[in-house]
């Protein structure tokens, strides 16, 4: 999980009094471009805190988005509507692969991906938690990964996801200061390996 939901990026939907996946569509439906920062915990399956971190991400609809950790994770995350870039600065290295994989059932498809998003996730309501009405999304394709991604909205938008993966851990990400419907550059998604990297996976 680590950094595939990294891959991972945002928006908002503004609907008084909606159920979560009223919300939810509305959301997929109604922002295009989006951007904002991040916090990020990472909980074993015992819950013991594993890691946390910090970033910011931008996206554009359907499958461009840029996600950025900083210390200690220190990776960028580039979507550039073909293929998902992952580059690790401490190991120098950049792995690749085709847009169409590395979305699929992850949270970067409900995130950034197209609004029809039910042929790959069992969408259904959580109820309310902690202020937040939350969206349970199970994917479809049992080699995703994951085994549940929840996504928690309140009128101002999307807050929080939580994500737990095949061993049981759990990522849970807090949104800060999103801007839904931003302006973002076209140069945000794309990326070039800088030189001296190893390059892996799909060019």
């Amino acid at each position: 999980m680590r950094s595939l939901l990294a891959v991972v990026l945002i928006f908002t939907s503004s609907f008084v009094n909606a159920a979560a996946i009223e919300r939810f569509k509305a959301f997929a439906k109604g922002t295009q471009t989006a951007r904002g920062s991040f916090e990020q915990k990472v909980y074993d399956r015992d819950r013991r805190l594993s890691q946390e971190s910090k970033g910011s991400f931008a996206f554009q609809r359907p499958g461009k988005f840029r996600w950025v950790y900083a210390k200690p994770v220190d990776q960028v995350i580039v979507g550039d509507g073909d293929r998902v870039w992952i580059y690790d600065r401490g190991l120098a290295q950049v792995t690749v692969r085709k847009l169409a994989r590395a979305l699929g059932s992850t949270p970067a498809a409900l995130l950034a991906g197209s609004t029809d998003v039910e042929k790959a996730f069992e969408l259904a309501d959580a109820g309310t938690q902690d202020g937040l009405e939350w969206l349970d999304a199970k994917p479809k394709d049992r080699d995703a990964g994951f085994e549940k991604i929840r996504m928690g909205f309140n009128d101002a938008g999307l807050q929080a996801m939580e994500l737990t993966d095949n061993f049981g851990q759990t990522t849970i990400l807090r949104f800060v200061a999103l801007e839904s419907n931003a302006k973002v550059d076209a140069k945000e998604f794309r990326f070039e390996a800088p030189k001296g990297a190893d390059v892996l996976g799909e060019k």
